[in-house]
């Protein structure tokens, strides 16, 4: 080889050896199409207090919320990976936005680094307090007769969807694992102004699973969305798992104090039975009580059956009853006139579709 020919090898060789090493990465588009139809025997009408009537409709989400979304992770080495989400929430009735705080990405958009010293992440995300109640929900957080619907019955989508935020996830040590989040108001100088904090403790043994979750939260800042997301209220709940074989029991205490407002305890206890591959039953009770005005209570009661027809598909029935004391208006469904219900009793059937891809 000449030495002009040497001369253009090792500089190219040094090229290849002095450019950046680019890590593997991947990124998945994923989706959740839930739709189906329900009755109730009462309806609330155009006054406070009045009955519409039965009701028999279209029901946008019955089971989980129909979303599409992007979710990407990118592996930096050392064991630490960057790892992005951005999700929509969507109506299946209309196409419109929807199950989010009313914006395009209104469910989840962050970034985040995840590592062995644990994960930080930035961006909307769901609050410490909101998943530590998904944890100890019998019916997982359906969108007919679960803990969900207490949820928003009480602060809307506070906590849901928390704009600002910032979070740290813990490793888990011992069993234990520990998650704090902070969401700023971004108002010149008002510090407190939507300022939002969340944290949680959670613990697992085998079948054994514990936790503990606060939230508090002001009103106001900058992140203005058109669906309220800064209710201000304190939140507290404690929460307990127990899976023996095919049975899980669930039980939780949760409270919402909301300022200037009602101060609601909600007590639910239930069981999810995995029937068989294909089948799963579940089961829950809420029962709420104003410490304001206990005369102010409700009681909510739910069942259902999910089959899974393959991996992405299933066929989903619910039942939920709903009875409502004083000023109290719990509802049983996040849409379709059901989100808050009449004085008295109010009974409701969902039978619907779920397809994941």
């Amino acid at each position: 080889m000449s030495s002009k020919k040497m001369m253009w090898s090792a500089a190219l060789l040094g090229a290849v050896a002095s450019a950046p090493s680019f890590a593997q990465s991947s990124v998945t588009l994923y989706g959740d199409l839930d739709a189906g139809l329900v009755y109730t025997n009462r309806t609330p009408g155009a006054n406070p207090g009045q009955n519409a009537g039965r009701q028999f409709s279209f029901m946008d989400t019955g089971l989980t919320p129909t979303a599409i979304g992007l979710m990407g992770t990118e592996d930096l080495g050392g064991g630490m990976k960057a790892k992005f989400q951005l999700e929509s929430g969507i109506s299946v009735a209309n196409g419109a936005l929807s199950h989010s705080n009313g914006n395009y990405w209104g469910r989840q958009a962050w970034v985040a680094l995840d590592s062995a010293f644990g994960e930080a992440k930035a961006g909307v995300q769901f609050s410490p307090f909101l998943l530590a109640i998904d944890n100890s929900d019998p019916r997982n957080f359906a969108h007919f007769g679960s803990g969900l619907i207490t949820y928003v019955d009480n602060v809307l989508a506070t906590g849901l969807f928390n704009s600002n935020a910032i979070s740290y996830t813990s490793p888990t040590f011992a069993g234990l694992t520990g998650s704090a989040m902070i969401a700023l108001g971004g108002q010149a100088g008002n510090f407190q102004a939507g300022r939002q904090y969340s944290g949680s403790l959670s613990y697992q043994n085998g079948g054994l699973m514990l936790n503990a979750a606060f939230y508090d939260g002001n009103s106001g800042g900058t992140a203005i969305t058109p669906l309220s997301s800064t209710v201000a209220f304190v939140g507290r709940t404690l929460g307990a798992a127990y899976q023996l074989g095919a049975l899980t029991a669930k039980a939780s205490v949760t409270s919402y104090k909301v300022a200037g407002s009602f101060s609601n305890n909600v007590y639910n206890g239930g069981v999810d039975y995995q029937a068989g591959p294909a089948l799963d039953l579940n089961a829950g009770v809420w029962f709420t009580s104003d410490r304001n005005d206990t005369k102010n209570h409700s009681i909510l009661g739910a069942l259902g059956g999910v089959y899974s027809l393959s991996k992405a598909t299933q066929l989903y029935a619910q039942a939920a009853v709903v009875n409502n004391h004083g000023a109290m208006n719990t509802g049983f469904g996040l849409s379709d006139n059901t989100l808050y219900e009449l004085s008295g009793t109010t009974v409701g059937v969902d039978i619907g579709v779920r397809h994941t891809f």
